[in-house]
């Protein structure tokens, strides 16, 4: 039979003791260098908020500075009552161009554009003077559907429209549409003579209007 070595109770006793100890301080160390840890996690997350809070603290900033720019703009922006435009050397006769400014004067931006449409789709005629063709119509004797020129007349309607809102016009109304006739270039080889006008329109606010002719 084999003999056992039998330890000392007293060294066993301080084995184990020791072993507790190390056990424990190794524990105390893991604890203490999570907790290290975890307050870096912590510190940098903060760190981070701190960051962005300060990127869009800058961008509100931008926003109100921009916010700010514009008011300024808008209260050194002289409201006017007028607005014009000038359409050169358009591909017009000067005849059709006559009919249709008288057509379009006196009357809203916005109503004179429906009823050039109309006249673009051949629903309503543009009174002229003249041996021309009859037409259907409250008090219309002769008239013509000018498809090409009212296309024409309907761009530069629409740039006056927003001349007028950029001055701030909020009823504009069309005081003068003027037709000149403009120098007529010659065609291939000279055979014929373009035709070429000037048109210029005015347009006003409706109150201005009203204290003017008063």
């Amino acid at each position: 039979m084999v003999q056992q070595k039998v330890l000392n109770p007293n060294l066993r006793n301080k084995m184990e003791k020791d072993y507790n100890q190390q056990q424990r301080t190794n524990k105390a160390m893991q604890k203490q260098e999570t907790a290290t840890q975890k307050i870096e996690i912590a510190e940098n997350k903060k760190e981070e908020k701190k960051i962005e809070n300060k990127v869009e603290d800058k961008k509100i900033e931008e926003t109100k500075t921009e916010e700010k720019k514009k008011e300024t703009k808008k209260q050194n922006q002289v409201k006017k009552d007028e607005a014009s435009i000038n359409g050169i050397s358009l591909p017009i006769s000067t005849k059709d161009s006559v009919a249709i400014c008288k057509f379009i004067k006196h009357k809203s931006i916005d109503r004179a554009l429906v009823d050039l449409e109309l006249v673009e789709k051949l629903k309503k005629a543009i009174p002229m003077k003249g041996e021309i063709p009859h037409r259907k119509g409250k008090g219309m004797m002769s008239g013509r559907y000018m498809t090409k020129p009212v296309g024409y007349l309907i761009k530069m309607l629409k740039n006056l429209k927003a001349n007028a809102n950029v001055n701030g016009i909020e009823e504009p109304i069309i005081v003068e549409a003027v037709p000149n006739r403009a120098s007529r270039p010659y065609g291939r080889f000279g055979a014929v003579k373009r035709k070429r006008t000037h048109i210029f329109i005015k347009v006003m606010e409706k109150n201005k209007l009203k204290k003017k002719k008063k």
